[in-house]
């Protein structure tokens, strides 16, 4: 008697399903985004804290979107199965592949940039023979591998072994975060000024800022990057208990919780600190809240925010890994990919080969790293293919009761269809808005090379990709209609 193939066991419970998408969307960026973004967006000044609460307007529309979908398609590969189903396979295929590779690469970039996050902790306490090794370019390149290698180990131990890993990581991130917010909150810039004399004695003029529209939306632009990730969720739907009730209730958690830390962090931030300051001393130097906090904090308390920054890096690899790996595995199973990489690890019940793939990728990122010396790039890639993903997730939702209305009554979260279009049209209006305004940024920005632009390298992807994509249809799915027939239903558990 033929025993049946291992599958997806759903062992992943509300917490790790949150901790999925908290970790996916905070990194190290917000010690850093919230400040440099003086130099990248001159102008902004005072206007950080309402750019980042209109950043979250279309962020809260695509994670509606995502909440509604998930909870009538409760399978792993989140975008990709949603958009397949509501739309067409190409664009659920489109939704997800430049997705995959932006994130694969920053997976690679994030567990290369991690390191000198560490080494500046070393620096911090004086380790100084640490810090000069961490510095060697081949010890980073190996350390860098040897942490995005140990988180595909742990992916590939299953979801119970990553959900006891990832939400100790979590907690601790957020106890290290909340030293930034209760020091903040306890100084004033009154403090600031005053240690700012002391300690290289200058002053800071106080001056007022104007408000432009452009300069707004373009900060609000930017800053909708710190809201990517929790998609992450929806990728992990086919190993997630009870996931018609906890993928909707994750995503919420998961908005919810990063938004409220974002706004509390900055905010601390610069109730301590003159947006005066930061401005000018952006144009001079790399600035983070470590750094802008050190004038009135004692060193060790620096300490502490220096590992927190690198303990909030940290966490992006497994969540990370497991979105990825899940959107390899979803393509198998239908059949875009070679069916191999469906397989699953008799024992850890993990779509092992999907992992090791994407792991691979993410190599090429730390590599890359290494050896071009800038990685701004690839994150500029993620952006535009996250904002595309969000824009044709509120696409599916109104799709979807034509397209597929079999599916659509499995909905079971918001179920007014006034709502769902309400929500739907309002995510697409404003994630085409946000799109436009980052593309024009991109193409008008003063490069020197055509390949400089993201937004060219995102479409020579989607080019190679769509080929394949294509040539893969033609072949396998245009002469079996029994095959074509699949994209209308849900993968078996």
């Amino acid at each position: 008697m033929n025993q049946a193939p291992p599958h997806l066991s759903r062992q992943l419970g509300l917490l790790g399903l949150a901790a999925t998408g908290i970790c996916s969307m905070i990194g190290a960026s917000i010690y850093v985004v919230p400040f440099m973004i003086q130099r990248n967006v001159p102008g902004i000044g005072p206007y950080v804290l309402p750019a980042f609460l209109f950043a979250a307007i279309p962020a809260v529309f695509a994670a509606l979107a995502y909440t509604i979908l998930a909870s009538a398609m409760p399978r792993a590969g989140g975008s990709y199965l949603y958009a397949s189903r509501a739309i067409h396979p190409y664009f659920g295929f489109a939704a997800s592949f430049s997705q995959w590779f932006g994130l694969s690469i920053v997976i690679g970039v994030i567990a290369y940039v991690v390191v000198p996050f560490f080494r500046d902790v070393a620096q911090a306490l004086a380790w100084t023979d640490v810090a000069d090794f961490l510095e060697i370019g081949s010890v980073r390149v190996l350390l860098s591998l040897a942490l995005l290698w140990a988180f595909v180990g742990i992916n590939i131990l299953g979801v119970k072994f990553y959900e006891k890993t990832l939400i100790p990581l979590m907690l601790l991130m957020f106890g290290l975060g909340a030293i930034v917010i209760v020091c903040g909150l306890l100084y004033d810039q009154g403090d600031f000024l005053l240690a700012l004399q002391e300690k290289d004695q200058q002053t800071q003029e106080l001056y007022s800022g104007s408000f432009d529209w452009k300069t707004f939306l373009s900060a609000a632009a930017l800053l909708f990057s710190s809201f990517i990730g929790f998609d992450a969720i929806a990728q992990a739907g086919g190993e997630a208990k009870n996931p018609e009730k906890n993928l909707p209730r994750a995503i919420g958690l998961a908005i919810f919780g990063v938004g409220l830390f974002y706004f509390a962090f900055t905010y601390a931030v610069y109730h301590t600190v003159p947006w005066q300051f930061v401005a000018e001393e952006s144009l001079k130097k790399d600035l983070t809240a470590a750094g802008l906090l050190s004038y009135v904090l004692p060193s060790s308390l620096g300490v502490l925010i220096l590992l927190g920054a690198a303990i909030a890096l940290l966490n992006d690899l497994p969540a990370m890994i497991l979105s990825v790996s899940r959107l390899v595995f979803s393509w198998a199973e239908d059949g875009i990919f070679p069916s191999r990489l469906s397989r699953v690890h008799p024992k850890y019940q993990s779509p092992y080969l999907a992992i090791l793939l994407s792991g691979m990728i993410s190599t090429l990122g730390i590599l890359g790293s290494q050896f071009a010396g800038d990685f701004f790039l690839g994150i500029d890639i993620m952006v535009t293919s996250m904002l595309v993903n969000f824009l044709l997730m509120c696409l599916s939702l109104l799709l979807l009761p034509k397209v597929n209305p079999t599916l659509y009554k499995r909905i079971i979260v918001l179920k007014s269809q006034f709502l769902q279009r309400l929500v739907g049209f309002a995510g697409v209006i404003f994630l085409s808005g946000f799109l436009i305004i980052h593309v024009t940024k991109d193409l008008q920005s003063p490069l020197s090379e055509w390949y400089f632009h993201s937004t060219w390298i995102w479409l020579l992807v989607m080019g190679l990709a769509s080929l394949y994509f294509i040539f893969r249809w033609k072949t396998k799915f245009s002469r079996n209609p029994a095959l074509k027939n699949q994209f209308s239903q849900l993968p078996p558990e």
